[in-house]
């Protein structure tokens, strides 16, 4: 629903200018109050002109933190109001500082601006818990009520409509030419039948009609469309395939032709396929130059000592589109026969002490920068496992094999989630499996960088499931 959609969007534009100039306002009268509050003091001549620049271009930065809630703003608890509040004052707070920092200013009271931002905090989390509703009945008054009739009948449209009252829409009731006694308890009213449309849209000047389900008669929707179209009314149909197939389905159009697939792949555009290995390369050439040469000769010497044997360790592990290949590893076990497709364990007594150390801080995973030099992994994306565990874990979750559309990667979404290490549960093998999907479908070179980022984070701050 278009029309819904840019409503929901120019509400939340119009709320994050309305936010960014209260708390804009806001250091000017804190600044005021200060006489009346005791030790923080502004030094005279202090220009807060920049500050309060910053502070707007700090709140209108952080509307992004709104923008992805969708309508969700409009439903926060106290406790979402203040977690907002803290997310978009920390932008502020970065703004601030990186003002003093490149203008190099020492006057202005550091006690000043922290108070402030701690004050921006409460104010912010106040405003969130009843200006957004405020604000929506005010834009989205009686004269902007969108008035909507269902055909047909749908539990689940129920609450999704009920949830966007604040949008102006209206939904009076439903026709069916199905048998709907009047007793029946129902959270809408029934209307009649669905010849009744063309006088109802006239009586009660409905601005919009919804086809929930569709009827079996195809010349019912010709009629339908022919009514809206005759009386100036607004005409969808509500596409449930998505709790059919029990999946959520991605619209696609190519040359006029519209198909509805499973997910939506960014990395097959080509640009976007070239930033990736681009971004690759940048990653793992220095790497491997600088930093896998002098490891890998440390590595080799603690082995003689601990566990003789080849410090290289190359096993199968599956690939993009289904294919597999051999991934480089730093040995972390003793030399010995054992089943190479068993999961290592927390305290397995077949790592030796430095693999321990190599498996806890991620550094056994070093050499794969060859394979993605080479191109056969990414540095993010889903993380490979042997073929007879992918085989095992289709088995358990059934969109796993969806995970191959897009190269493997040393690390990935679901690791700097928390889900790594031993899979012990279906629980645990479908969260790394869902965001290795959501990866899939929503991959951008930023979501890479913070990716990076937050992996080398967990190298120097290893979390409890590397072992």
């Amino acid at each position: 629903m278009r029309m819904l959609t840019h409503r929901r969007r120019g509400l939340a534009n119009l709320y994050i200018i309305i936010i960014s100039l209260l708390m804009t306002v806001m250091l000017w009268a804190y600044a005021r109050a200060l006489p009346l509050l005791p030790r923080i003091r502004l030094s005279p001549g202090v220009d807060l002109l920049p500050y309060g620049g910053a502070v707007f271009l700090g709140m209108l930065w952080s509307g992004g933190t709104i923008r992805q809630l969708g309508g969700r703003f409009m439903r926060l608890g106290w406790f979402g109001c203040l977690l907002l509040a803290c997310r978009q004052m920390f932008y502020v707070g970065a703004f601030i500082f990186a003002l003093m920092f490149i203008a190099k200013d020492r006057a202005v009271s550091r006690l000043f601006l922290g108070t402030y931002l701690v004050c921006g905090v409460v104010l912010l989390a106040i405003i969130h818990g009843g200006l957004p509703r405020m604000l929506a009945a005010w834009v989205f008054s009686q004269r902007s009520r969108l008035t909507t009739v269902l055909v047909g009948r749908s539990a689940a449209m129920d609450r999704w409509m009920k949830q966007r009252a604040h949008l102006g829409l209206e939904v009076i009731g439903f026709l069916s030419d199905g048998d709907w006694p009047e007793v029946a308890p129902m959270q809408m009213p029934y209307l009649g039948p669905v010849d009744k449309l063309q006088q109802l849209v006239r009586d009660r000047r409905i601005n919009q009609v919804i086809l929930v389900e569709w009827p079996e008669d195809s010349e019912q929707v010709d009629r339908l469309i022919e009514i809206c179209e005759a009386e100036g009314c607004r005409f969808l149909v509500h596409n449930d395939y998505s709790s059919q197939f029990a999946r959520s389905l991605t619209p696609l159009e190519e040359d006029g032709a519209h198909f509805l697939a499973l997910q939506n792949e960014p990395l097959e555009d080509p640009v976007n396929r070239a930033l990736k290995r681009g971004l690759d390369i940048a990653v793992s050439l220095p790497v491997v130059v600088f930093i896998l040469p002098v490891l890998t000769a440390i590595i080799w010497l603690v082995q003689r000592w601990q566990a003789p044997g080849p410090v290289f360790f190359n096993r199968p592990r599956g690939g993009r589109n289904r294919t597999t290949f051999g991934m480089f590893k730093y040995r972390s076990m003793y030399v010995s026969d054992h089943d190479i497709n068993q999961q290592a364990q927390a305290g397995d007594d077949r790592v030796y002490p430095l693999g321990r150390l190599l498996r806890k801080a991620s550094l056994d995973e070093f050499p794969q920068f060859l394979n993605v030099l080479r191109g056969e992994m990414s540095v993010v994306g889903p993380r490979p496992h042997l073929p007879k565990h992918d085989e095992q874990f289709s088995q358990i979750a059934r969109a796993y094999r969806t995970r191959s559309l897009v190269k493997p990667g040393i690390t990935g979404l679901a690791q700097v989630k928390g889900f790594r290490g031993e899979i012990t549960d279906p629980a645990k093998l479908h969260s790394r499996v869902y965001w290795d999907l959501y990866y899939v479908a929503h991959w951008s070179i930023l979501m890479d960088l913070r990716i990076i980022f937050l992996t080398a984070w967990q190298v120097v701050f290893p979390p409890k499931t590397a072992y």
